[in-house]
């Protein structure tokens, strides 16, 4: 079993660097939700949009944009998304009206997605074929930190001194992350001949890579269905006070990193094959927080396993699809990487929708239901992508 180098290792922590300052600004307003709505002067639901929107961003903007720069150097395109999503969050602390907010959300949403589309393609390249998995867990490490320290900080300065600043700080860590990948990451080498529309279209009308991108979509809108609206649901259906919710969140990032590296090392060999599990359980976690949300005492624990499996799926979903597209369309395989980041943000801006549906015209707890609906779909794809898997010898 061949081990990662020291160089490989100090590459992959200088993209999560990047990773966590990308990760704080999409997460961090679902902390800010309510203080945003109460500024702005517009409903709960309508601020949870900021999130549904800049996830529909990326869904959108990720393939386009990942395939027009397909020929640039990659280390110099991540420098510039970096940039990008600088100058995306200065705006957002600069917004005074829901409308601009969204626009600088959405700016720095087309940089986040082709930076993880990217970053996740450089991981798998500069480390050993069976160390695939654990080097996107990595590198998405960052991602949850961000949930970890990033959020709870960010809640608490939106608290302290005003949501605006949030977004400056977070510019602030974006030109952290900008320097740091300047310095530690090497020259990477362009790709010899870039994807051709006919890759492209290969990709997308192939149906074991539909299967795999629908399987990610679904199995993250289960847990955005809920996430989304944590911090209300804390608030409203548990019990906890504002000032608490900040550590609360706090207790969720630690079981989210914890859960990421369990991911990360069940996705080594056959991602699929463990997906089976990491999904069937995250159903029944889902479905729990409909008994557990409201005890206030119960809630806790609540946290503790939400964060547990919230993004337990992430390494091997993304492992998984990297290693497919280079078995069925090779010369695509960035691509496929920028579209499975898509298909985690169709599915957090359709979670988001449900939940906000859910919000509006049933109770928080019913976004619990829906979470896991979604989740159990996703576990029946895991099924069928590992016996076809079996039966095309693919692994």
């Amino acid at each position: 079993m061949k081990s990662m180098s020291t160089k490989a290792m100090i590459a992959l922590l200088s993209l999560a660097v990047s990773a966590f300052a990308i990760g704080t600004t999409e997460f961090v307003i679902v902390g800010l939700l309510q203080t945003v709505a109460d500024d702005l002067r517009i409903s709960v639901t309508k601020a949870g949009t900021l999130v549904s929107g800049y996830a529909a961003a990326i869904a959108i903007g990720t393939p386009i944009v990942t395939t027009l720069t397909s020929k640039l150097p990659k280390k110099g395109l991540l420098i510039i998304l970096m940039m990008i999503f600088i100058l995306g969050n200065g705006l957002s602390s600069m917004s005074h009206s829901y409308e601009l907010l969204l626009f600088s959300r959405v700016i720095t949403a087309v940089a986040h997605g082709v930076f993880f589309a990217i970053a996740a393609t450089v991981a798998t390249e500069i480390v050993p074929e069976n160390k695939k998995g654990s080097a996107i867990s990595i590198m998405f490490t960052g991602l949850t930190v961000a949930t970890i320290v990033g959020v709870p900080f960010g809640t608490f300065v939106g608290q302290a001194f005003g949501w605006r600043a949030t977004f400056l700080a977070v510019a602030v860590l974006g030109l952290i992350g900008l320097l740091i990948n300047l310095f530690a990451v090497e020259r990477i080498e362009r790709e010899r001949s870039a994807p051709t529309l006919k890759d492209v279209g290969q990709l997308i009308t192939n149906p074991r890579i539909l299967l795999a991108l629908l399987m990610t979509s679904l199995g993250f809108g289960g847990t955005f269905a809920l996430f989304t609206y944590l911090s209300p649901i804390l608030e409203n259906v548990s019990g906890i006070s504002s000032e608490m919710i900040v550590w609360m969140l706090l207790i969720y990032g630690v079981a989210v990193a914890a859960g990421n590296i369990i991911g990360g090392k069940l996705s080594n060999n056959h991602p699929v094959k463990a997906l089976r599990y990491v999904f069937f359980f995250q159903m029944i976690v889902l479905l729990l927080q409909m008994v557990l949300l409201p005890n206030k005492a119960l809630s806790y624990l609540s946290v503790v396993i939400l964060g547990l499996f919230a993004f337990m799926s992430s390494p091997g979903v993304q492992a998984y699809i990297v290693t497919l597209a280079e078995k069925l369309v090779p010369s695509a395989k960035d691509i496929a990487s920028a579209l499975n980041i898509s298909a985690f943000n169709v599915g957090i801006a359709g979670g988001s929708a449900l939940g906000a549906l859910a919000v509006d015209y049933m109770t928080y707890l019913d976004t619990a239901w829906i979470g896991a609906a979604m989740v159990l779909m996703a576990f029946f794809l895991a099924v069928l992508n590992y016996k076809l898997d079996k039966k095309q010898n693919l692994f």
